[in-house]
């Protein structure tokens, strides 16, 4: 993520970081001090007011920059609701496109452990809800680097969510530049008995039990769509229209969430393809405890996934 923001700043000077903490507040944050002494001018740690930062990401945007906004953990993205989705989100349509928005909120959603009802939040689901917003959803190293190059460059309005317990993941990355284009999901691993879909950190609960599948001689195939907007419907429908099965795994609510969202397009563009029941592995509709065995018991994990698959393989 680092190297993508500073080759962000390098190539392009209307790129700005409004807010530097974009690692969360651990020890990893140290990395972002080479970006903070090459580019001093062009990194600005603003007043804790996320309404007035959001605002201004999508007025500097408005104007010409390319501004690059932290909103911090996502729940706080709720304070600034209205200029994201009511001002960012819509300017490019509502001014017949004479405006262009280039800005790119980053956000850390997620059960985290500990970060009880106000800091747990998944707003992906209510962002999609929201037209005019592209949204990025990573799960590994190589995806970061090259869907943050592609969001800096976009024109129009992005948030980009990434989840803390992704921090700790590691993986191949080129050294040199390059750019993954919105809308195509990543075949994390290919198999012939279920689609999983999956995003952000579950992608590794559900290779996880791929996995673990596979020594039972069953092989899922895992699907990350690594963007919600725009979605890759071809991608999924033919993985489900393979295997006959689906499987979905995420961490926003069951009411209304990524995973029903994904179950009723599947439900309706691919439903002769099903030969089973569509399950859905999500969030239930509770206030996220700060109780760690009560958050367990909420969280999307392997286990449950692995549930989900048997219960339609029978």
């Amino acid at each position: 993520m680092v190297e993508a923001l500073r080759t962000s700043l390098a190539t392009d000077p209307h790129v700005t970081l409004v807010g530097s903490y974009v690692l969360g507040l651990g020890p990893k944050r140290v990395l972002m001090d080479a970006i903070r002494a090459e580019f001093p001018d062009r990194l600005h740690d603003p007043p804790i007011s996320e309404a007035a930062i959001v605002s201004l990401g999508a007025g500097a945007a408005m104007a010409g920059a390319r501004p690059f906004v932290d909103i911090g953990t996502g729940s706080f993205s709720y304070v600034g609701w209205s200029p994201l989705v009511n001002e960012a989100a819509v300017a490019r349509y509502m001014s017949g496109g004479a405006l262009r928005v280039p800005v790119v909120y980053h956000m850390l959603h997620g059960l985290r452990g500990g970060g009880a009802a106000q800091h747990s939040h998944s707003p992906q689901a209510m962002l999609w809800n929201a037209a005019g917003l592209e949204i990025v959803l990573p799960s590994s190293p190589y995806d970061v680097k090259g869907l943050l190059r592609s969001a800096i460059k976009s024109d129009n309005p992005t948030v980009f969510i990434n989840h803390a317990r992704l921090m700790d993941i590691e993986g191949d990355v080129p050294e040199e530049d390059y750019a993954i284009p919105f809308g195509r999901a990543d075949i994390k691993r290919p198999g012939r008995d279920v689609t999983i879909v999956a995003t952000s950190f579950v992608v590794h609960a559900a290779l996880a039990v791929a996995q673990q599948l596979a020594e039972e001689g069953i092989e899922a195939e895992v699907v990350d769509p690594r963007t919600l907007v725009p979605f890759d419907h071809a991608t999924l429908l033919d993985s489900v229209r393979r295997t006959g099965r689906l499987v979905i795994v995420d961490e926003t609510n069951l009411s209304c969430g990524v995973a029903a969202e994904v179950a009723a397009i599947v439900a309706e563009e691919g439903f002769a393809s099903l030969r089973a029941p569509i399950v859905r592995v999500s969030r239930p509709d509770v206030p996220t405890p700060f109780s760690k065995p009560l958050e367990d018991a909420i969280t999307p994990t392997a286990d449950k996934v692995a549930a989900a698959v048997r219960q339609i393989l029978v």
